[in-house]
């Protein structure tokens, strides 16, 4: 005789407690993406707060702020927040409020774009000299290193203290923290590069000074790559290591993704079988290694997908990015037994970027309460997006030049 099947609700409806206490009323998650909504200086804004407390609303447990700077100095996009001095505390504290209501949280992923800063506003830094085909960027001195602990630690009790529910450690998709863990891009040999346990050193001191700036009750998460999917980049073998290594520290939450910006890197879906989710199959093998709460982002489109992640034991947590795009209530959907799964756009030969630039306007759309007439084709949204960017980059510029030459 067969037991009784669990209903949707009974599984990704289930709450989730973290080591640190903190509790996630279900298990989906909105996965970080860059959203590119701040005003070129720095600041969040009310389109930006808006779209958060949408996804809130629309039953999602945690969502997470795409790209929150450390250091203004080394951003991913003009669309950034900074986290740091001159920050516009008073919007970030709306943005905190208003972004996790009915019981949700919302936390910022900190990061440090490193040797893929935007280079219209950026001096690229990384672990390492590079000199490659579409990229290039200076070393980073050892003192550039050791002020790395402090500076996210200070970030990350900016963040306590305005309210918003936890952080996210960006250690994934090529950015600074990624760049030191992978061995195609840190070629150092003072201690912070060789061996896996010493290019993740940074990463654990920068662990270890945030708890202890935030002290134990505050959620600390971390996204990780599974693979860079480069020749010579992060393996999975390495990368199951590192998880080794944050089995030993106070971490939350375990995002798994993959890949990077860097030029000749595989998209993700390129390594998922099926169609279906990339990364569950890693997240299975990493659970045998840890205690800590995994969540695995990226490629969820179906319902049926979520349920048999959680269900399996694979996954504590979804992530999901472009399906909340395109239905910003699809937790509460999902947790119904009507569900109901988001139909995906289907492009024909789309320009380099243009998907990305589509999704990100999909996001202005929603941030404005204005999907319902987002009727953009491809080109269309890789021009605007594009055109968006240089209007803050001369922004940014001119609060932050004068940071450039430090």
């Amino acid at each position: 005789m067969k037991g009784k099947t669990s209903s949707p609700d009974q599984i990704l409806g289930s709450p989730i407690k973290l080591p640190c206490g903190a509790v996630f009323k279900n298990r989906f998650a909105k996965s970080a993406m860059s959203d590119s909504l701040g005003n070129g200086n720095g600041d969040t804004n009310e389109e930006q707060v808006r779209l958060y407390e949408r996804w809130s609303d629309g039953g999602a447990a945690v969502s997470f702020i795409g790209e929150v700077q450390v250091d203004p100095r080394f951003p991913e996009k003009p669309g950034n927040i900074v986290l740091g001095e001159n920050t516009n505390e008073l919007t970030l504290k709306l943005l905190a409020s208003r972004g996790q209501v009915n019981g949700a949280q919302l936390w910022p992923q900190l990061g440090h774009a490193g040797a893929l800063s935007h280079l219209p506003i950026s001096q690229p830094k990384g672990p390492s000299a590079l000199n490659i085909d579409g990229l290039q960027c200076a070393g980073m001195s050892l003192e550039d290193i050791q002020e790395l602990p402090d500076m996210y630690a200070r970030a990350a009790t900016s963040a306590k203290r305005l309210g918003f529910g936890g952080v996210l450690l960006h250690a994934g998709h090529g950015f600074l923290l990624s760049q030191f863990l992978s061995p195609l891009f840190n070629h150092r040999t003072d201690g912070f590069g060789g061996s896996v346990d010493a290019r993740c050193r940074i990463v654990l001191e920068i662990i270890d000074k945030i708890r202890c700036a935030v002290g134990p009750s505050y959620p600390v998460g971390i996204r990780i790559n599974s693979t860079d999917q480069l020749g010579g980049g992060l393996s999975e073998v390495d990368a199951l290591e590192f998880v080794r290594l944050l089995h030993r520290t106070s971490i939350d939450l375990i995002d798994i993704s993959g890949g990077t910006y860097f030029p000749g890197a595989k998209a993700s879906s390129e390594g998922s079988t099926k169609g279906g989710p990339y990364f569950v199959e890693f997240a299975r093998r990493a659970k045998k290694l840890t205690s800590i709460p995994l969540m695995a982002s990226g490629g969820f489109k179906k319902r049926e997908q979520a349920l048999d992640a959680v269900a399996s034991g694979a996954v504590d947590m979804v992530g999901i990015g472009r399906a909340m795009v395109l239905n910003p209530r699809l937790a509460n959907d999902w947790l119904t037994n009507k569900g109901g799964d988001p139909e995906f756009p289907k492009f024909k030969s789309p320009p380099h970027g243009a998907i990305t630039a589509w999704y990100t306007m999909r996001i202005a759309a929603l941030a404005e309460d204005n999907e319902g007439k987002f009727a953009l084709d491809l080109e269309s949204a890789l021009r605007i997006y594009n055109e968006r960017d240089e209007r803050r980059c001369n922004k940014w510029r001119e609060k932050f030049f004068h940071l450039s030459a430090k």
